[in-house]
């Protein structure tokens, strides 16, 4: 119900609603893509164990779920 109210919201602003699936969005890092627990230090920290990269965590997973929706996006549109 919930998506089906947000997705009209979005049409009528001019927009589109994409629904992406959030699993391990906060535990992958952004700029390398490496996924890990330890990756996720607090709520509100994000450090890659790989790469090293930081950001707050929230801003690091609306990134990925950014991405994951474009990606959705150009796949439905080239088919």
């Amino acid at each position: 119900m919930f998506l089906r109210v947000l997705a009209h919201k979005a049409e009528s602003a001019g927009r589109e609603l994409i629904a992406v699936n959030p699993a391990n969005t906060s535990r992958t890092c952004a700029r390398c893509g490496h996924c890990a627990r330890d990756n996720r230090l607090t709520q509100a920290e994000f450090a890659c164990t790989s790469c090293g990269h930081t950001a707050h965590a929230d801003m690091n997973a609306a990134i990925n779920i950014l991405r994951a929706g474009l990606a959705l996006r150009d796949a439905a549109e080239a088919a």
